[in-house]
């Protein structure tokens, strides 16, 4: 086994990757916007390209992905949230999720995402 962690701090590493020889896993922190004045919409897409750009270090995408957990200033965003996620998630490959009600870390941010993904061992990963 074999841990690679990217952008890594003295707290926590965006990515962790886990390889298990035939298969590798990708934990991704949460992420969260670059710019906390956009509204949850415009938040959401900002986390989701960000979560694409780290997937894609290890050559992954979307539909790899198989847990989210995303985490909501006000569950009164929801309904905005899954409609950037529904245009997100391929069809066919959504994740496991949760989606919790939470007080983020500053708050300007409106959603935080998190997740998991599975690919095989057949890397061709960006540095």
């Amino acid at each position: 086994m074999n841990i690679t962690r990217h952008e890594m701090g003295p707290r926590f590493s965006e990515m962790v990757v886990v390889d298990l020889g035939t298969a590798r896993l990708l934990y991704l922190s949460g992420q969260v916007a670059e710019n906390a004045s956009l509204d949850v919409t415009g938040q959401a897409r900002q986390v989701l390209s960000r979560i694409d750009e780290l997937l894609a270090r290890e050559g992954a995408t979307r539909e790899h992905v198989v847990s989210a957990t995303i985490y909501l200033r006000t569950v009164g965003d929801y309904a905005a949230m899954n409609a950037i996620w529904d245009e997100w998630v391929p069809e066919g490959h959504s994740p496991a999720r949760a989606t919790v009600g939470a007080k983020l870390i500053d708050s300007e941010y409106r959603i935080e995402i998190q997740v998991v993904a599975a690919i095989g061992n057949v890397r061709t990963p960006n540095p």
